[in-house]
């Protein structure tokens, strides 16, 4: 069961129907997002027959959700939510450009990329300071020190930071830093670390996991949502296949189905599905085309000399080309630049 507050109710109203659950012998999960507050029940069926809150003060309506995620479940929402990065929305009625370094390497760096993100039209910075890696011998990422650089860089340049955690123990530092959390495919199901981001009231960027079922990931957003946070953005950026010649397959089908399953935004990444730059202008047009509510891109001024993924960050002719590609597609679908709206 779903029960959905009004908008305005109190910390009371809140407290009380926790209150009125609690005494009924449910347990209720608390998740507030930009424009309401939804209140999951779980509970036996007795427990939840019984369940009448449609009276108290603040409520607006009970719900019987079937599917296995409540909170983020479509059914419980008749429009789909935006989700806001330091003032920039990312929704249905907008389209949002993330883009930067795979990896933070140096301050210069990252300054440089930021700058090529934003003049081809950005509005949110990717940069990893944490990056897991399939080698162990492989670049780690600068940790603290890269954080560090990319609030600097925030300063300069404008752009919120998109940057991953990996560790259940370093959430809070990265936190105190980041605009958005983001969970990277090999953690999807890492529940410690959904929980603890959960908790932070950050948003997060929750990527799809290699092998993930669309109801794998969305019960893996349901563990973010449980703990309080419904400003969850999904990411599709591929899915492990038979294929050897690119890196993942780009699910273009999980855009449509999954913006019909649940409320949440979803993005793609085509840089990590395809692992070579002259198939990323390609797959984000297909992407922006089938309704993706934005698109994130790894760009890098040498991509020649990058200590991480360099073969599919933009730059150049194709970077110019990416950014004409999210200027012209998206207005012809009735979407807005969500630069245009940040703030």
């Amino acid at each position: 069961m779903v029960i959905v507050m009004a908008t305005g109710a109190s910390d009371t109203d809140i407290a009380d129907v926790v209150a009125h659950i609690d005494n009924h012998g449910g347990q209720a999960f608390v998740s507030r997002g930009v424009t309401r507050t939804i209140i999951g029940v779980v509970g036996t069926e007795d427990v939840l027959e019984t369940m009448d809150a449609d009276g108290l003060p603040g409520v607006a309506e009970t719900m019987r959700i079937t599917a296995p995620y409540k909170l983020v479940s479509a059914q419980n929402h008749a429009r789909r939510s935006t989700v806001r990065v330091g003032g920039v929305p990312i929704g249905p009625d907008t389209f949002t450009f993330i883009a930067g370094p795979c990896a933070v390497e140096t301050a210069e760096q990252t300054l440089e990329s930021a700058w090529m993100a934003k003049r081809a039209g950005a509005s949110l910075l990717r940069g990893g300071a944490y990056k897991p890696r399939t080698s162990p011998y492989a670049f780690q990422g600068l940790g603290v020190e890269g954080l560090r650089i990319l609030a600097e860089v925030r300063d300069v340049v404008g752009l919120p930071i998109v940057t991953e955690v990996t560790d259940p123990n370093d959430v809070d530092t990265v936190a105190e830093y980041a605009d958005m959390l983001q969970i990277g495919t090999r953690n999807m199901q890492n529940f410690g670390l959904l929980n603890a981001v959960g908790a932070t009231g950050k948003p997060v960027m929750l990527k799809r996991g290699l092998t993930a079922t669309y109801e794998e990931w969305l019960m893996a957003a349901e563990y973010i949502a449980q703990r309080g946070n419904l400003d969850i953005v999904l990411c599709e950026r591929g899915v492990r296949s038979f294929e050897p010649s690119i890196r993942n397959m780009l699910d273009v089908s999980a855009i449509a189905m999954v913006q019909r399953l649940s409320h949440l935004p979803v993005i793609v990444d085509p840089s990590h599905a395809a692992g070579r730059r002259d198939l990323v202008v390609p797959l984000a047009r297909a992407g922006i085309a089938a309704g993706a509510d934005g698109v994130m891109v790894d760009v890098h001024p040498h991509p020649e000399a990058a200590l991480c993924d360099g073969a599919q960050a933009l730059f150049g002719d194709l970077l110019a080309e990416l950014s004409q590609a999210v200027t012209i597609i998206p207005p012809l679908l009735g979407r807005t630049s969500a630069a245009h709206l940040a703030g």
